[in-house]
């Protein structure tokens, strides 16, 4: 096999010109940065956390590039072209990577509760009555999703427009990706209830194969991608994160995160992320470890 890529948490390698394996690694990253501290366990969970997804959609009709696991921390995938030329995608480009991340949110929770405080959300545009005094962790009315942009060297949110425009979506099919969100988010929805886990928010990506029919991709219900909160805490008013948020959380309270994104806003050079402590990256492992267990009903080791 050939070295075809390396990613942020995984490598991925060409098995043929229909097929890739991903090797998932035991790197973190946050704010796009990797962390140079790895993480024991963490590429075997994500890459079985996927695998139990992928499966639970199959059950479900809904379609994936999964085929099969080759190890503990490694899956054959269908493979697809990546066009990072906008201009070469439209209503008739097939079998490629939709250059986007759709994110569905479903509690005011990270970085929309920053975004709704600073005046860019309004509380109506989530559902609320114009006025509403949207608290952290509330509930929204109904599920709130966005696009960012998935090839450029950092994400941003985009309009529908703008989504639909630099994708080559049409109207019709960018409602199908966030009714295909709708029933995923569902099904996770139900594991997590019976899990005693809250899903709060999370994030996908999804490609068209040689028909122009859409796939879900990469990964998705894992603690990288998506947030969890305990739902006996949150019965308690508290929202107890169980996801990477709280590994991000410990970069705003030693003040990276503000030292980071002001060098991006003043485009001057940025500073290394610093590693984690290790007894930081135990527990990060034990929450992976045992997050797995949960969602999925099944043993680690």
């Amino acid at each position: 096999m050939r070295l075809y890529r390396v990613g942020k948490v995984k490598k991925v390698f060409e098995v043929d010109d229909r097929t890739l394996e991903f090797h998932f690694t035991n790197n973190i990253s946050v704010f796009d940065k990797i962390i140079p501290t790895e993480i024991p366990h963490k590429g075997e969970v994500l890459c079985r956390t996927s695998a139990y997804w992928f499966k639970l959609l199959e059950e479900n009709g809904i379609r994936s590039h999964f085929l099969r696991l080759t190890g503990k921390d490694r899956m054959l995938v269908r493979r697809v072209n990546v066009i990072p030329d906008y201009s070469k995608l439209n209503s008739a480009t097939t079998n490629y990577l939709i250059p986007l991340e759709f994110i569905c949110r479903h509690y005011n929770a990270g970085s929309l509760n920053d975004r709704v405080r600073e005046g860019k959300v309004d509380v109506e545009r989530l559902g609320f009555p114009k006025g509403h005094q949207l608290r952290y962790g509330e509930r929204l009315p109904r599920p709130f999703f966005e696009a960012t942009t998935k090839l450029e060297e950092t994400d941003r949110n985009l309009t529908d427009e703008e989504a639909m425009r630099i994708s080559g979506l049409t109207e019709g099919e960018y409602r199908e990706v966030f009714d295909t969100i709708a029933r995923i988010d569902a099904l996770i929805a139900g594991r997590a209830e019976r899990a005693g886990l809250i899903h709060v928010d999370g994030k996908k990506e999804f490609a068209f194969d040689e028909g122009r029919r859409l796939m879900i991709v990469d990964t998705f219900g894992t603690l990288d991608e998506d947030r969890w909160w305990d739902a006996a805490e949150y019965a308690k008013g508290n929202c107890v994160e169980l996801s990477k948020e709280m590994v991000r959380q410990y970069y705003r309270e030693i003040g990276y995160h503000d030292a980071l994104y002001k060098a991006r806003r003043e485009h001057a050079e940025e500073p290394p992320i610093p590693p984690l402590p290790e007894e930081m990256a135990q527990r990060v492992s034990r929450l992976y470890i045992d997050m797995y267990e949960r969602m999925t009903g099944e043993r680690f080791f």
